[in-house]
């Protein structure tokens, strides 16, 4: 449990803290088909922010309840809803990828529309063989809007981008592996044993070099080669100075697993 009001009365989605586990679980569970309204967007980033700062937690899984990750967004909500709060969407979602600390989505399913884009800013997306990928907001005479054309075309180029985006296309989850959209494809019945052991792979690493991991992952992604080396260097550099790398160091001399404290 938390005191944190950001994690607590939340809209269509609940937030679960396993401390033992350092795990925080933020589950969609708006049945059946999740559909995630514009108020509930605010929120999903709070909840990202509050999660980022709760020293219990040092993994994050996004995930859903029933059969469907999510069908997208509550389409009236988009004419109802005004030009400032419009012009949030990609910020919102981008939540994920702003959190310091490693997020895996969790996808079976529908996964369309901002079900799809939020799980595009996640670092891992493990999804099952029943889920399918589609941003089809061109059936509406609107384009995706919350960052999931962009971040499309940085994994999948322009050519596939163009061809889930302007026909509305399904991607399976077998075909979204094949494309690099999907870390990992299991079977449905798998889905939640695949996220637990990344889930722990992921707790058995330095916090502070996964931290800087991801950052310069996402903070190299549209320079060039010559500056993604340089600043991959100064974050070389200054992981030496951490009490992590000399653990890391001499656990691997001595034979025995690390015991990392994330200094």
């Amino acid at each position: 449990m938390t005191d944190d009001p950001r994690l607590t009365n939340l809209d269509g989605f609940r937030v679960e803290i396993d401390p033992a586990r350092e795990r925080a679980d933020v589950i969609l569970n708006r049945p059946p088909m999740n559909v995630i309204a514009m108020p509930q967007r605010d929120e999903i980033r709070k909840v990202f922010e509050a999660l980022d700062e709760d020293p219990r937690v040092r993994v994050i899984v996004l995930r859903a309840e029933g059969e469907h990750f999510s069908s997208g967004g509550y389409i009236k909500g988009f004419l109802e809803a005004s030009p400032e709060h419009v012009s949030k969407l990609a910020w919102n979602i981008a939540a994920p990828a702003r959190c310091t600390k490693p997020v895996i989505a969790a996808n079976r399913g529908y996964t369309f529309g901002v079900g799809f884009e939020i799980s595009l800013a996640c670092d891992f997306r493990i999804v099952s063989e029943t889920c399918r990928y589609a941003l089809p907001e061109q059936k509406l005479g609107q384009i995706p809007g919350s960052g999931g054309s962009a971040r499309l075309q940085k994994i999948v180029g322009i050519t596939r981008t163009k061809d889930i985006v302007m026909r509305s296309k399904r991607i399976p989850g077998r075909q979204a592996l094949d494309w690099g959209i999907a870390t990992e494809c299991v079977a449905d019945a798998d889905l939640e044993t695949a996220v637990d052991a990344l889930v722990e792979e992921l707790r058995a690493f330095s916090p502070i070099a996964q931290r800087t991991a991801k950052k310069l992952l996402n903070d190299t992604e549209d320079s060039s080669l010559a500056i993604a080396i340089e600043l991959e260097g100064h974050c070389y550099s200054r992981l030496r100075q951490a009490d992590d790398f000399r653990e890391g160091v001499e656990a691997f001399h001595e034979k025995r697993q690390p015991k990392f404290s994330g200094r």
